[in-house]
């Protein structure tokens, strides 16, 4: 399993257009995408759970991958929010 811990830098935090990027990106992998925030938790590959987690700018995320291709996933994932969030 890879971790990643993340705190959001945007300003309007996790709003539609990056969590439907998100999504795109956590669906290209086989491997299972959870992200976390205070306790509550959605699957990354569901656009409705990403957005109910009211992720907003100086939120601490944490984005727990497992699977097969965990390694690549973490890798593009961390990209993906250094680049976007």
């Amino acid at each position: 399993m890879k971790e990643i811990v993340y705190t959001i830098k945007d300003p309007l935090g996790i709003h539609a257009r990056p969590a439907g990027l998100l999504v795109k990106a956590a669906t290209a992998f086989t491997s299972a995408v959870t992200i976390e925030k205070n306790g509550k938790s959605a699957d990354a590959k569901r656009i409705f759970g990403v957005m109910g987690l009211g992720v907003k700018q100086d939120d601490t995320i944490t984005v727990r991958i497992e699977g097969a291709d965990e390694e690549k996933c973490a890798q593009e994932l961390n990209k993906f929010f250094a680049e976007n969030l």
